[in-house]
């Protein structure tokens, strides 16, 4: 409740608009009619090596990557709430939801996060543990270590280049059903080695999800 009278008072002094087009919309609209008419649910079948299970909200094409490009330039306005909440009913809608324990964010290496002043993926997880009422770990997993930006590798430069960057706090995901969000994939490289570092300190399961998923995968 406090959280949609927060968001009807901030419509008052700046109105929210379609992540896509840009046009006005409700305060607790996602996009505008004309582009949910546009978008594709995603409704392909992916697999993460080790994880449980794979969900995404969308196919990855022209119809919502104006979204994405507004999330991750950081002009965010509506995107994350749009993005975010969408996959998050999706989760609830396919009963995923009823397994998890916490919400675990795809991380960021601490300088990128610095430069870019916020982790797409954290704010897509609070959206999604918002709508699921599960905590959010941001801290569960850590990068570690700088890797190449993953669109300019091809798939197996993808895996070589993220092979040991990240490290998870055994702690805090130790027998724990575990929900790892992030906002796009491709290849499944960053998700799959995620999962491996989770399992690897004693999770009790993974189930990956995602905003989008391309329709094809990267050769």
């Amino acid at each position: 409740m406090r959280y949609t009278l927060k968001r009807r008072l901030l419509h008052i002094f700046f109105p929210t608009r379609c992540p896509v087009c840009g046009e006005l919309i409700g305060a607790m609209d996602r996009f505008c009619a004309a582009c949910t008419g546009k978008l594709s649910s995603y409704k392909g079948s992916f697999t993460i090596d080790g994880a449980a299970g794979f969900t995404a909200a969308f196919d990855y094409d022209d119809s919502v990557k104006p979204a994405v490009f507004l999330l991750k330039d950081g002009t965010d306005g509506n995107a994350a709430y749009a993005l975010g909440s969408a996959l998050g009913e999706r989760l609830r809608a396919e009963g995923t939801a009823n397994n998890a324990d916490i919400i675990v964010p795809a991380p960021m290496y601490r300088r990128d996060v610095f430069r870019r002043s916020f982790n797409q993926s954290l704010l897509i997880a609070r959206e999604v543990g918002r709508v699921l009422g599960i905590p959010v770990e941001e801290g569960a997993v850590k990068k570690i270590r700088s890797t190449r930006a993953q669109k300019e590798l091809d798939k197996l430069s993808r895996s070589v280049n993220l092979r040991g960057a990240f490290s998870a706090d055994a702690q805090k995901v130790s027998g724990k059903n575990i929900l790892l969000i992030d906002d796009i994939c491709t290849t499944g490289s960053t998700l799959r080695e995620i999962t491996a570092e989770l399992n690897a300190k004693g999770a009790a399961s993974v189930h990956c999800a995602c905003c989008c998923k391309t329709r094809k995968q990267a050769p």
